[in-house]
């Protein structure tokens, strides 16, 4: 592992452990690669994945990386609100909050998720 992602491992442990998802309350887990980004409805109470959209599921959408990441924070929302789904606590998984990380948060939020 390099340096820079031991340090990230390190803050998400430190988020981690004040963060926690429930089922009326998931935990929105933030995964950000070079290419694509990834999100998850997570209850940590139960240990399961309640739904998940990335910007693989979009391929359809045209635009930049932070454009995609907010249309993958739409949709994941929207599957929320089919599942009864209106409060979130956000993970942003050591990542900073900028660019495609805090796009797909507003994209969530227009999308009607509160957190």
């Amino acid at each position: 592992m390099s340096a820079k992602s031991i340090s990230r491992f390190k803050i998400h442990k430190r988020i981690r452990k004040k963060i926690s998802g429930t089922a009326e309350r998931p935990r929105i887990s933030i995964y950000r690669s070079n290419s694509e980004i990834y999100a998850q409805l997570i209850n940590d109470e139960a240990g399961h994945t309640l739904l998940a959209a990335s910007s693989r599921d979009l391929k359809d959408i045209k635009g930049t990386k932070i454009e995609k990441s907010k249309q993958v924070g739409v949709a994941l929302a929207k599957m929320a609100a089919d599942k009864g789904i209106t409060t979130a606590v956000f993970d942003r998984g050591g990542f900073l909050y900028h660019g495609r990380v805090q796009a797909i948060a507003e994209g969530a939020r227009e999308g009607g998720l509160q957190f």
